[in-house]
């Protein structure tokens, strides 16, 4: 994506972690697109289709399905986002 998220992992983690107050393991960064395309995102696209833009989310069931993806423009803390989330758990 244009190399538009220039910063380390360690200040990633620290933004997120500040302002989303991120608790669980985050991946490091990896190549979503092209022929480096990292296998788990292999596996969520072809599943859902190809990625779009950054921050894009993809909901996972513990089988490994994906049930439901969101777009860069849902927030994080959405209640669209939180409602499929707490479905996904019941």
């Amino acid at each position: 994506f244009g190399g538009q998220e220039p910063g380390s992992e360690a200040i990633i983690k620290t933004f997120c972690t500040e302002n989303y107050k991120v608790t669980f393991p985050m991946f490091s960064k990896v190549a979503i697109k092209g022929d480096a395309k990292h296998p788990l995102y292999a596996a969520l696209q072809s599943a859902s289709g190809e990625v779009g833009w950054n921050f894009e989310k993809f909901l996972v069931s513990k089988d490994g399905r994906v049930l439901k993806r969101f777009g860069s423009d849902v927030e994080p803390e959405s209640p669209e986002l939180l409602a499929a989330i707490e479905a996904a758990l019941k």
